[in-house]
């Protein structure tokens, strides 16, 4: 039996941010943009990774979810303690200089790990996106 996997969700509060975010920023390709239930889904992908979907969606994007429930989601996702994203690259130092160059919010320079090179950035709803160069 194989698995794979196929779409991963992340939290964001402002689409169009996000967008300009993961397009411009990580080079990623726009798939889908669907709005229902008075809410939005955009669906980001590395253009190399075709099978694989990110997709951007409002806080605590159930519709049956309490008010108080979303608003803790919320603060969590303002204060960037939600989760976030790592992305391998070949090339760390391009990668930073081009994420840096669009204003991102930069939480670690490139450094040096015992698996390889890496940095950190906040996408702009907080949430944490690491950048790796693995040793090879």
């Amino acid at each position: 039996m194989d698995v794979k996997l196929q779409d991963c969700f992340l939290s964001v509060d402002d689409h169009e941010k996000a967008i300009a975010f993961y397009r411009d920023a990580l080079g990623f390709e726009v798939r889908n943009d669907v709005s229902a239930y008075g809410m939005r889904w955009v669906t980001v992908g590395p253009p190399s990774q075709p099978d694989i979907n990110i997709v951007l969606e409002p806080p605590a994007a159930d519709p049956g979810i309490s008010p108080s429930d979303r608003e803790a989601i919320g603060d969590l996702l303002a204060k960037g303690l939600l989760r976030g994203l790592n992305f391998s690259t070949p090339d760390l130092d391009g990668m930073f200089d081009r994420v840096q160059a669009t204003g991102a919010d930069v939480v670690q320079e490139p450094m040096d790990q015992s698996y390889g090179r890496d940095c950190a950035f906040r996408d702009p709803a907080g949430n944490m996106i690491r950048i790796v160069q693995t040793r090879g």
